[in-house]
């Protein structure tokens, strides 16, 4: 057993990249649930995001684009789950569980192609001499540009939904529907742009498993990333700042059982390899409990069909 060989900069610096996926697709759900619509389907939508993003970044030789075509795979699986859910009022339980099937299945199919393909490199941002800085500088300023944005995107969310009418609109929308309705709002409008957004931020946290994390395409390759993310909403309790806090743990016991491992550790990693998973499932059966949802302070109306009377 060797714990000196772990650097604790570069883990650091590991976890922050491992966790970018997950705090991608988690933000996006954040956004749809705090409208009041509960999307199972994350799963899918970053599968197809990460062979959408893979897909076109090779064929085009352009990173950048990949990430655009990741996101437009997820926001377009996302629309067939909002018009599912929103306009025809399918349950949205079953059908985002359908939406992670059709996903895999989806990714599977035009993913045969791809299978043995390098996609083109994502360089890292260069930052002078603040990259050459002694551990903060291995921490924080040596990544790819994906992890910035991830940041940003996070101070982002948290932005409008605190500070602007368009987060206020939208948590009343997830508050109460019909209140929301009867004030004007077009709240089945509403919820189509958060399940729209939500989708493309799973597709780029798909596109970045493919293009940066595992620089590769293998079916199947978010290996339950989507299901932590949707854990990630309701254990950060609907807040940006508590998700960006979940997500780096959750790639920091991902990163620690690879160190470990490698460090000869008799403690079985299998144990911290399942963690992550087990509290997903008690996070699910506490928000399918109505009580357990209100302790948490989850969206009143999460879940919940909008009918409008005619």
């Amino acid at each position: 057993m060797d714990l000196g060989g772990i650097n604790p900069a570069v883990l650091v610096a590991s976890l922050m990249v491992a966790s970018t996926p997950i705090l991608l697709a988690a933000l996006g759900e954040l956004v749809v649930e705090r409208a009041g619509v509960l999307n199972l389907g994350v799963e899918g939508m970053m599968i197809v995001g990460a062979i959408c993003g893979f897909a076109v970044a090779v064929e085009s030789g352009s990173p950048l684009l990949g990430f655009l075509g990741g996101a437009a795979g997820g926001a377009a699986l996302s629309l067939i789950f909002a018009v599912l859910t929103q306009v025809l009022l399918s349950n949205q339980v079953a059908t985002g569980l359908a939406l992670t099937l059709f996903g895999l299945g989806f990714s599977a199919l035009i993913g045969q192609g791809y299978v043995g393909i390098k996609p083109p490199a994502t360089g890292r941002v260069d930052l002078g001499a603040l990259s050459d800085m002694p551990v903060i500088g291995t921490i924080l300023f040596r990544h790819d540009p994906m992890v910035y944005v991830s940041l940003l995107l996070v101070i982002a969310v948290w932005a409008v939904l605190r500070f602007t009418r368009t987060g206020l609109v939208l948590r009343a929308v997830g508050e109460n529907h019909d209140a929301a309705h009867a004030l004007g709002y077009k709240v089945v409008r509403i919820r189509l742009a958060a399940i729209a957004f939500g989708g493309a931020m799973a597709g780029l946290g798909g596109a970045y498993l493919s293009l940066i994390r595992v620089p590769q395409w293998t079916e199947g390759m978010t290996a339950g990333a989507g299901w932590i993310a949707l854990a990630l909403v309701v254990f950060a309790s609907w807040r940006a700042g508590r998700v960006l806090l979940g997500a780096y743990l959750f790639g920091g016991i991902a990163v620690l059982q690879l160190n470990l491992q490698a460090a000869g550790v008799r403690f079985p990693v299998e144990y911290l390899s399942m963690s992550p998973y087990l509290v997903t499932i008690l996070v699910l059966v506490v928000i399918s409990s109505g009580r357990g949802r209100a302790a948490l302070g989850a969206p009143a109306a999460l879940g919940r069909s909008f009918h409008a009377a005619h």
